[in-house]
């Protein structure tokens, strides 16, 4: 399911679990994707939500799409997505650490403005 929390877009949190499951082989088997409806469903979103995540993914060209039959894997996406996955990871943990950095400093200058003011 997607947290509605406004840190990241529904769309970017449908693909990068996509992208994950990708990286994991899920869909090595059949090579195609789940439906617009069922990515709906399994993760609670809209149809403009699913198709943008979608197209996040053939914008990476990890899927491509043939009208009427399905999203499908292109030939080199398990190995593309886990480069792409370890990627996302990477950033995330970057921003995480930003922001730790960001409420720290800032404590910091309370601090200082409290000891300049004495």
């Amino acid at each position: 399911m997607v947290e509605w929390t406004g840190k990241q877009f529904a769309y970017q949190q449908v693909a990068d679990d996509l992208r994950r499951r990708i990286a994991d082989g899920e869909f090595a088997e059949t090579g195609q994707l789940p439906s617009y409806g069922d990515l709906q469903k399994a993760y609670g979103v809209t149809v403009t939500v699913a198709r943008t995540a979608i197209n996040q993914l053939k914008a990476e060209r990890l899927v491509v799409s043939h009208q009427g039959k399905g999203v499908f894997l292109t030939a080199d996406a398990g190995r593309s997505a886990v480069q792409l996955t370890d990627s996302v990871r990477t950033v995330a943990e970057l921003r995480e650490e930003v922001d730790k950095l960001r409420t720290e400093v800032g404590e910091l200058r309370q601090r200082v403005a409290t000891l300049e003011g004495n």
